[in-house]
């Protein structure tokens, strides 16, 4: 019996033009285009770019360069007659006001340890302190300007330290492999099983509460993360083809180490060094409230919540409020930042995506 070789073509099934085939077209043309509702098309956004932490973080550094100018008064200045004056908002506080107004003396300065003393008054007009005064008259809003620089600055220099410190060491440790590598790995075990406060307190005690000081104490806690992290890619680089390419040709083990396998830990230390500056500047803060930090007048925000913290039991919330609000807002926006630069950075996070 002959087989006939020609192709059987299954017929075309048309669509359905009845009530039953309208309904299921405008189930799968629904379901193709599923719209998310708005809040998610907002957290969406965020998630994939994190616009508000970025506009923080670019608003704080510019208020910080910008201190000198966008400070309303100077904030080591001390007017008495106006401590512990709540936020006005350009409301007058009665209290205040009827206590200069009555000031009879002469205007006097003494630039002493912890900044001018305006030690009397006479004519002496009502200032309007927009967050409030602390304890010693200052003006909250123009010591929280000025803190910020130097909360960047502490928390910068103590990250570039151990960025350079732990990279180093995780560099030689995962490129050399061997006893080298055990001795880098237990001291950093060793070095992180350290009580930090205590040294902090030592560190402090023996060459004083310098600005210095708190940037090599808060060095000291910065590097450890980034050795393991950075050996971890270093052992794979390593061994990849080209790294054994530039060894066959006759490449030193410090052009390997800087050339090749050094840039390959590029993106990891990025990703540690966002991640680690807002617990780098919390530090800054504590050390400050423990007393360890960087001295009067310079004002910092973990200073002056140490400050502005005793007066809570009278009511008087501004002058630790603000400046924690401040640590809060700059400590989320780079742990999102990071965050968010870590899932960029990693292929396979960003499939998922």
């Amino acid at each position: 019996m002959a087989v006939d070789p020609t192709p059987t073509r299954m017929p075309m099934v048309e669509p359905s033009s009845g009530a039953s085939g309208r309904a299921l077209d405008a189930q799968t043309t629904g379901l193709s285009r599923v719209r998310r509702s708005i809040p998610s098309q907002i957290w969406y956004v965020i998630r994939r770019w994190p616009i508000i932490p970025i506009v923080i973080l670019v608003s704080i550094t510019i208020i910080s360069i910008f201190a000198e100018f966008l400070a309303p008064a100077d904030p080591n200045v001390q007017k008495l007659n106006f401590n512990l004056m709540a936020p006005t908002w350009g409301q007058p506080n009665d209290a205040n006001e009827l206590a200069a107004n009555e000031a009879d003396f002469d205007l006097t300065t003494d630039e002493g340890q912890i900044g001018y003393m305006i030690a009397s008054k006479k004519g002496f007009t009502r200032e309007e302190f927009i967050l409030g005064s602390d304890g010693l008259g200052r003006d909250v809003l123009s010591r929280i300007i000025h803190g910020a620089g130097v909360s960047l600055k502490v928390s910068g220099y103590a990250l570039l330290s151990g960025v350079i410190i732990g990279t180093a060491m995780g560099v030689i440790g995962g490129y050399y492999g061997g006893w080298l590598d055990e001795v880098l790995m237990r001291f950093v075990d060793i070095w992180n099983a350290l009580p930090f406060l205590l040294i902090a307190i030592m560190v402090g005690a023996t060459i004083g509460a310098t600005e210095t000081s708190v940037i090599i104490i808060i060095a000291m806690i910065a590097w450890p993360p980034f050795v393991r992290n950075v050996r971890a890619d270093v052992l794979t680089i390593r061994s990849l083809d080209y790294v054994n390419a530039a060894r066959i040709m006759g490449a030193s083990n410090l052009r390997l180490m800087m050339k090749h396998i050094l840039p390959g830990t590029v993106s990891t230390v990025l990703v540690i060094a966002t991640l680690r500056v807002g617990g780098l500047i919390l530090t800054e803060s504590v050390l400050s409230f423990l007393g360890v930090g960087i001295p009067d007048p310079t004002p910092t925000w973990g200073k002056m919540v140490d400050e502005g913290y005793q007066y809570l039991i009278n009511g008087v919330w501004w002058s630790s409020f603000f400046p924690g609000l401040a640590i809060f807002l700059l400590v989320m926006s780079m742990n999102f930042f990071g965050d968010w630069l870590r899932d960029r950075l990693d292929p396979k996070l960003r499939q998922l995506d």
